[in-house]
């Protein structure tokens, strides 16, 4: 049953519709007795808004001749961003109340086009309004990945070079403040992970595909991440349980590899390994360090750093 709110709403929605309502009929559709309606009617009237009680057999209410609620006027990026806002407090009944609100005075076209992002998109963290990437674009891929449509992309990696391939979309995600697109990628035959603002034309291709049973586009997408290549491969062995290790080093950083008994294997690949050493003394485990011999010297020094203030 819809919470008074979304009742009030209801009513001025049928209100704007045009025409006199019967308290009867409003009752009946709003699901409640006559003596609510009479009390939302007031909530509207609280609000400034112009219902008029019209007597007699036929009568009811109506609102004043002429007047519509003002128009919410926003751009595809806008609702994007007050949506994905939104959709970070999902689990509140003022977010969904709000939520509820946007969508039912968005133009059709735009809100079809928001319900396919938000049906297919994962989030690794809570959602966030400054998520980059041209909404045209996301909103393309979105309703590729929704109805299961291969699209072809031209590509600009991360080095500068350009590329043209055809992928069968599986989901996108939001990561760090980026939107990602994994799916099946026909130039290497492996599911990728591409990303969204580095696509610089789309075209959705005719026929249908299957995703993977079980497939996690955001499982994924924070594996791929763990393992690009960067200038540093660090190797770990530490004694602690998984669950401990994840609270430094979570899955878009780190892979974890069982050994034996409590020692877990971790591997790291890293730009800068300043970090990783600072986080092994956070840690408050044993571990050795495979390899390089560059994280050795780092651990060694933080040591005689820390010695040095006792």
């Amino acid at each position: 049953m819809p919470r008074p709110t979304a009742r009030v709403l209801a009513l001025l929605e049928i209100l704007q519709a045009g025409g006199t309502r019967t308290v009867a009929d409003l009752a009946g559709r709003l699901e409640v007795d006559e003596r609510t309606v009479r009390r939302y009617v007031d909530h509207l009237l609280d609000l400034g808004i112009p219902v008029r009680s019209i007597r007699g057999r036929h009568g009811g209410y109506r609102l004043a001749a002429g007047y519509r609620m003002p128009p919410l006027m926003l751009t595809g990026e806008e609702a994007l961003a007050v949506l994905l806002g939104l959709h970070a407090g999902r689990s509140t009944s003022t977010a969904e109340s709000a939520a509820a609100k946007v969508r039912r005075v968005l133009p059709d076209p735009l809100a079809r086009r928001l319900d396919a992002l938000l049906s297919t998109a994962g989030f690794t963290a809570p959602a966030r309004s400054g998520l980059s990437a041209e909404a045209g674009v996301l909103f393309e891929v979105a309703e590729a990945a929704r109805d299961r449509c291969p699209i072809r992309i031209d590509y600009t990696a991360g080095h500068g070079g350009t590329s043209e391939r055809t992928v069968h979309p599986y989901g996108i995600v939001a990561h760090s403040g980026r939107w990602y697109l994994t799916g099946a990628d026909s130039s290497s035959a492996r599911v990728r992970t591409f990303r969204v603002d580095r696509i610089t034309a789309l075209e959705v291709l005719d026929g249908t595909f299957d995703a993977p049973a079980g497939f996690d586009p955001a499982e994924h997408v924070l594996t791929s991440l763990a393992e690009a290549p960067h200038r540093y491969e660090v190797s770990l062995r530490i004694q602690a349980t998984a669950e401990h290790i994840r609270t430094l080093f979570p899955p878009a950083v780190a892979t974890l590899e069982a050994i034996t008994g409590d020692e877990i294997r971790v591997r790291i690949r890293a730009q800068h390994l300043d970090w990783i050493a600072t986080r092994l003394a956070a840690l408050d485990r044993p571990f050795v360090i495979e390899r390089p011999d560059d994280l050795r010297d780092l651990v060694r020094e933080l040591a005689q750093r820390l010695s040095s203030y006792l």
